[in-house]
């Protein structure tokens, strides 16, 4: 089932696709229709929603397990910790923290580790995602854990994707500020972009999850989306710093599993149909990407739970965006210049 809430409104747009055409997203929404696992396609351009559609029963107030898009929403509560002084910066080492706790590091590098790497997927520790999760999530201490692990590269030199990095930041973030992630989250991200955030999972010592399992609905996603359009601007004030965003949305690191995909502060970046993307990107298939050369923001979210189907969803889902929403768009602003 699907149900369309807003499509292919005319907004009064003011820039290269004023007056989009009503049937250029119409085959992704046909394609849309046809994936089991989506919940939920939304489109906006310079702010206003020109598609939104729900599909196999989900609705536009549920709200969905966004995964791993909890990294970007990190990133910016970071990027906020930063500017009112609670961080002193990228290069400040972990140590700070943590200097007690690492007790199996006889080359020095985990004494090396940045606010910067964990952020960038650079810290060099061996992963607690993938086929360390398990057993991460089922030990009695994820900061022991994580930071027990080996390592595995020079921290600033290979990207090795991590849960366990993100978590280490919510722990730092709970530690500097004196309040909960969810705390701080609320107060300078949630409730200054309007809406409420809910509780997520917290680790067996209290510690709010850092890069997974927040709970948002499309349009929040939507939101937080047009905040880092806007450079960080939202409801008439600077929720996250316009710089911060600058330097997120940076490529820094390229992904040894497809070199195709770049990662910069807790963003993923890629080429679509001949233009720079850059997304969050969540397990399962939920999205908040932005093209910012169409002023186009795309938000999906999808069944997060494991499956057979689920990468092949995923890869769906890459194409649908590329071929059917960021391709059609390219071609219209590129017809609009040559009339």
């Amino acid at each position: 089932m699907i149900a369309i809430l807003t499509c292919l409104t005319r907004a009064a747009a003011a820039n290269d696709l004023l007056d989009v055409d009503e049937s250029l997203f119409d085959n992704a929404l046909q394609t849309a229709a046809e994936m089991p696992r989506l919940h939920s396609l939304l489109v906006s351009h310079n702010g206003n929603i020109i598609v939104e559609a729900y599909f196999n029963g989900r609705s536009a107030n549920r709200p969905a397990n966004v995964k791993s898009v909890s990294k970007s929403i990190m990133s910016a509560l970071i990027g906020i910790a930063i500017d009112q002084g609670h961080l002193s910066g990228l290069d400040q080492p972990i140590t700070e923290w943590y200097a007690e706790r690492i007790t199996d590091d006889p080359t020095g590098a985990k004494h090396q580790i940045t606010i910067g790497n964990l952020l960038s997927m650079q810290a060099g520790l061996e992963t607690t995602s993938s086929y360390n999760f398990g057993a991460w999530v089922l030990s009695d201490d994820w900061i022991g854990f994580a930071l027990d692990r080996p390592i595995m590269a020079s921290p600033g030199t290979r990207m090795l994707y991590s849960t366990g990095n993100t978590h280490l930041l919510s722990d730092i973030l709970t530690t500097t500020t004196g309040q909960s992630t969810l705390q701080f989250a609320r107060e300078n991200l949630a409730q200054p972009l309007g809406f409420g955030l809910g509780p997520w999972t917290r680790d067996p010592n209290g510690v709010y999850f850092g890069g997974n399992n927040m709970e948002l609905t499309p349009r929040q996603m939507l939101t937080f989306g047009q905040m880092y359009m806007n450079d960080g601007q939202a409801n008439g004030r600077q929720i996250v710093p316009g710089q911060w965003v600058e330097t997120s949305l940076q490529p820094l690191v390229r992904s040894s599993r497809d070199t195709e995909r770049q990662y910069g502060y807790g963003w993923w970046l890629r080429d679509m149909a001949g233009i720079q993307t850059t997304y969050a990107w969540g397990f399962g298939g939920q999205f908040i990407l932005l093209a910012k050369d169409l002023d186009l923001i795309v938000v999906t979210t999808s069944s997060s739970q494991p499956g057979d189907t689920r990468r092949r969803h995923t890869r769906a889902l890459y194409e649908l965006i590329e071929e059917k929403i960021i391709a059609p768009a390219v071609q219209y602003r590129n017809d609009l210049a040559t009339d």
